[in-house]
């Protein structure tokens, strides 16, 4: 009898631990990059949004993480690391077709949104722009300029807005690879002549360093040419003005351009996660835009304006509720996103 009864506690305990373990949301990791960006901070408000939201009545549970970028990103997409990533649009495009820094064809990833703006920042020293406008940066002969964190967006979209524009950085710069807040300090203490900020604006460390430098420092303007060369391949780049005082002693207007950030998925994300992921975005997005400026961009009607993968069917049951018109091209491999069948690719980023 004794021992009928320690089992059947045993029984009730192990029961009760099960049933704690199941009740738990399970954990997603929303992947972002440096601190000193964007990425960083609105990711971290869209994980606390959809954690609150979601993990008492959907079991669902998201966490931000810093990282490099949009190429580190891709990596811990592909093993599993993270299940959501926040991309530079043109990241999305290349890891889904296999070109530019991404070597073969992302198959396991899937589209989520559009989300804010992602504004090209070209900083230059003021006695170095010479015009204050983007080929200015042809005229550098050895000095010091950063494009980004090694592996980064900011790396890796510098990189081919400027082979596009014909500005031969290997030879004119002297590169150097820092985060957007060491960034900032070097350009401060004079150790470089100009940074590549790749942000929505406003951007905290483009405020820090023009609240400090003031008019020693310019924001490059671009040339309708200029844009037109970098959307020759991918049409993802449009005008974006920044008014002045945008930024701290910024006093005259600047001309640049602006290509929308993504929020991707992995295929094998089941799709009750990423519809509920979606709906609590563009439910809450007057919360978000209160927490951070940059996403006052977003707009539901452009939601899907700007992504190279196809859409997670998840994402598109949520877009097609909300009564938009979802391109065929965005519904490609809509079926895989519950068993995951392109997930296991062995293809490196």
């Amino acid at each position: 009898m004794i021992r009928r009864i320690a089992i059947s506690l045993w029984l009730a305990l192990a029961l009760a631990a099960c049933g704690d373990e199941s009740s738990r949301a399970r954990p997603h990791v929303l992947t972002t990059a440096t601190t000193g960006g964007v990425f960083y901070p609105v990711g971290v408000a869209i994980a606390t949004i959809a954690h609150a939201e979601l993990s008492q009545t959907e079991n669902i549970s998201l966490t931000a993480i810093s990282s490099a970028g949009s190429m580190e990103n891709l990596k811990l997409l592909r093993d599993n690391q993270a299940q959501f990533a926040i991309l530079q649009g043109p990241f999305g495009a290349w890891s889904w077709a296999g070109e530019g820094p991404v070597r073969e064809p992302q198959t396991h990833l899937r589209s989520v949104s559009a989300l804010w703006k992602n504004v090209e920042h070209f900083v230059l020293l003021s006695e170095l722009a010479t015009t204050g406008g983007i080929m200015d940066l042809s005229n550098l002969d050895g000095e010091r300029y950063v494009l980004g964190a090694r592996n980064s967006g900011a790396e890796q979209t510098g990189r081919f807005i400027l082979e596009t524009l014909g500005i031969d950085y290997a030879a004119k710069f002297t590169l150097a690879y820092m985060g957007y807040g060491p960034t900032v300090g070097a350009m401060q203490d004079g150790n470089i002549v100009g940074m590549n900020i790749s942000a929505g604006a406003p951007v905290s460390s483009v405020t820090q360093a023009y609240a400090i430098m003031g008019g020693r420092m310019s924001i490059l303007n671009w040339s309708q040419d200029a844009l037109d060369q970098i959307n020759s391949r991918y049409p993802l780049w449009d005008w974006y003005d920044l008014p002045p005082l945008t930024y701290p002693n910024q006093l005259a207007p600047v001309r640049t351009v602006a290509s929308p950030n993504v929020l991707v998925t992995r295929a094998d994300i089941p799709e009750a996660t990423v519809y509920h992921i979606t709906r609590v975005i563009w439910e809450n997005l007057a919360t978000l835009q209160e927490i951070h400026g940059a996403t006052r961009d977003m707009r539901l009607e452009i939601a899907i304006a700007g992504l190279g993968a196809p859409l997670h069917a998840g994402a598109a049951r949520y877009y097609r509720e909300a009564g938009l018109e979802i391109p065929p091209r965005l519904l490609l491999g809509e079926g895989q996103s519950a068993t995951g069948s392109g997930a296991q690719r062995s293809a490196a980023p």
